[in-house]
């Protein structure tokens, strides 16, 4: 076999349930899809498990790029290790004050505030200072090194998290602890490096987060390098929507938080281009989480942060909003009726009807009553579906309620669309988006079950299910450009605007942003540099984003920034704006092209099954392979793969294009 034939690139999506993989070969764009079972514990090893479910063996892999939810599975559940937090003296509370709001309004009996991310004694003050132009007052001597030097040893701390007054502006004196510290503990985070951009609490919080994310990072990305040598063909999805090299995230492994989901709206930007689709709502429903974004004119709304564990995470990121109901999510009967997640069944023992163990209902027991699953198929070709077992959790709840199993089943199910109806609501209406004009893009392995419901609920008429919708994220790995991004802050009035200083800084940040692509090979030429000046009102807090391009045009820039801002608020005034912010993105552009995959089908010994739908229980229900749907299919009928099931309810129906997409309308086409 020549080289070129065994040159395959794979992408991996780590989710909480399962690991899902797809494989493309780089000559021929064959596509080979699997998922196997998560190993919380043993990433890596899952990792290996899937390159060996589509037939491959490691000698063949090229190129190999993954999401994980790993870092903000720490995050959330506050498994991160203790790090130690060096500030300007004074400042060096800043995590115990945070913002002046509580976490409940109108509850007295919790905490105001959830506890600091590192405690008083883990924090020091260090005798420096700039100002907030980056003008050094008070220089950083040797003597207050030493005197740091000697505390971090007896904390005894593996991670440091340095964020200095204004070190934004000059990073100076971050750069000097930076060379320092590196022989004296393992880890060192620098805010300059992680978020360099004003807001104080907000950037001691991400550097906080990325110096305990190091640790973790490291130690399961360096035994990935180990166990699969293949150099620069190693890559990791980061939460911006791109791919990085291992290298840069060691640095900066709080670019993996929300990687996965990222990943998946990565591949939905590219089928809302190819479809032409001018808004679209991404629905990802996994085994632990829903995560959805908004699509606009081929684009994926951005953001600067989102909080996660009731703290700030700052950075340039997808604006994925995510929620816990997936599959494993649990369903309680409780005071106020049926509640789905956030607690999840997770992937060990996983939902009852997995058979290994799990003895609470989730939403995929619902599904799993209701006929809609196939009890002969093996998930991750270990997972079998006992649809008695579900039935069996269910039974106590449906007696409570005075309910057959059938009936609360879809209950159930009309709970877990309602809650995932409110996550659509956050990405739409409030930005202003009618969201039944948008077209819903199911994928993971829920969504393609739900989607029909939710669409009803909310008023959606069109639905796509992409071809590979159960290994969508992993497939967003492959075909996301490679990227890397710089965000910092500027404020530069634009009456009376230094251009000179500002195209300086607009360089550097350029040459920032372009330094890990060129580290992997690629040519300055191949990269495509990307700006946005995030602007507001003299007298706002929040800035918008505002594309620019170079020669920086002030008079230009004025007026996109005023008819963006009417645009998103109804109102646009000529006060004094400032440029807060500037973003760089540096890319090149993916060069992978996918075939329809070849998914293997499963075997179904009859051509029905009884299913159960709203209003309409226990009616024999047509079974069909996708792979053999060339025509319109009515509802009701469920239409699977290897790894995917789609619903298509009563009065729905589903029509295949070319590539391996269904669409799926009401009513007679």
């Amino acid at each position: 076999m020549s080289d070129s034939a065994s040159h395959w690139e794979v992408g991996t999506d780590i989710g909480g349930t399962f690991t899902d993989i797809i494989a493309i070969r780089r000559e021929s764009a064959e596509t080979r899809i699997a998922k196997v079972p998560s190993r919380p514990q043993a990433p890596v090893q899952a990792m290996l498990e899937a390159i060996e479910a589509v037939g491959l063996r490691k000698s063949e892999v090229k190129r190999f790029v993954h999401g994980t939810t790993r870092v903000t599975n720490a995050i959330v559940e506050g498994r991160l290790p203790k790090v130690a937090l060096v500030a300007t003296d004074g400042f060096a509370d800043v995590l115990e004050i945070a913002r002046y709001r509580r976490r409940d309004l109108y509850r007295l009996d919790v905490p105001p505030k959830s506890p600091p991310l590192v405690p008083a004694e883990l924090c020091f003050g260090l005798a420096e200072r700039l100002d907030h132009e980056g003008r050094v007052l008070k220089a950083l001597d040797e003597a207050e090194i030493e005197r740091l030097v000697g505390w971090l040893k007896q904390t005894g701390v593996q991670s440091v998290a340095v964020a200095l007054l204004h070190a934004y502006a000059n990073p100076l004196h971050e750069k000097i602890l930076g060379e320092r510290l590196k022989d004296v503990v393992a880890h060192v985070s620098l805010s300059h490096e992680v978020n360099p951009e004003a807001r104080e609490y907000e950037r001691t919080s991400a550097t906080v987060f990325n110096a305990a994310a190091m640790p973790i990072a490291v130690e399961y990305l360096s035994e990935l390098e180990q166990r699969l040598p293949i150099g620069p063909g190693l890559q990791v999805f980061h939460s911006a929507g791109a791919m990085v090299p291992i290298s840069a995230v060691k640095r900066r492994p709080l670019v993996m938080a929300m990687s996965g989901p990222a990943a998946g709206v990565s591949a939905s930007v590219s089928i809302a281009r190819q479809l032409g689709t001018s808004r679209m709502l991404t629905f990802d429903m996994g085994g632990t989480t829903t995560d959805v974004c908004l699509i606009v004119d081929g684009q994926a709304e951005m953001t600067d942060g989102r909080m996660l564990g009731d703290k700030p995470l700052r950075q340039p990121m997808l604006a994925v909003h995510s929620i816990g109901a997936g599959g494993g999510s649990i369903v309680r009967n409780g005071p106020g009726g049926l509640t789905v997640g956030p607690e999840s069944a997770g992937s060990e023992p996983g939902p009852a009807c997995y058979g290994r163990g799990g003895t609470e209902p989730t939403i995929t027991d619902a599904n799993a009553v209701l006929g809609y699953l196939n009890p002969e198929t093996r998930l991750g070709d270990r997972i079998g579906i006992n649809v008695e077992a579900a039935a069996r959790v269910i039974e106590p709840i449906a007696q409570a309620l005075g309910l057959s199993i059938t009936e609360t089943a879809l209950g159930i199910i009309k709970i877990a669309n309602a809650t995932m109806a409110r996550a659509l609501r956050r990405v739409t209406v409030e930005r202003g988006i009618d969201g039944r004009d948008c077209t819903l893009l199911a994928f993971g392995g829920g969504g393609p079950m739900h989607a029909a419901g939710l669409a009803d609920l909310y008023g959606i008429e069109s639905i796509v299910v992409p071809s590979a919708s159960s290994a969508f994220s992993a497939l967003g790995c492959l075909t996301a450009d490679f990227s890397f991004l710089q965000q910092q802050t500027l404020r530069a009035a634009l009456d009376g605007i230094d251009l000179s200083r500002v195209s300086e800084r607009i360089a550097t940040l350029i040459g920032d942003a372009s330094a890990p692509l060129i580290a992997n090979g690629v040519a300055q030429a191949e990269i495509d540099v990307e700006l946005a000046a995030l602007m507001r009102y003299a007298a706002q807090n929040d800035a918008i984003p505002v594309p620019f391009t170079l020669p920086l045009d002030a008079t230009r820039l004025k007026t996109d920034f005023l008819a963006r801002h009417r645009e998103l608020f109804g109102y646009a005034t000529n006060e004094s704006c400032v440029i807060e912010s500037v973003r760089v993105q540096a890319r090149r552009p993916s060069t992978t092209v996918v075939s329809r995959p070849a998914i293997a089908v499963r075997p179904v010994s009859t051509a029905r099954r009884i299913c159960s739908f709203d209003g309409s229980h226990d009616i024999a229900t047509a079974i069909v392979d996708r792979a053999a749907v060339f025509d319109v299919v009515s509802g009701p009928a469920i239409i699977e793969d290897a790894w995917s099931t789609v619903v298509v309810p009563p009065g729905w129906q589903a029509r295949p294009d070319a590539t391996g997409n269904l669409f799926l309308t009401r009513g007679t086409p």
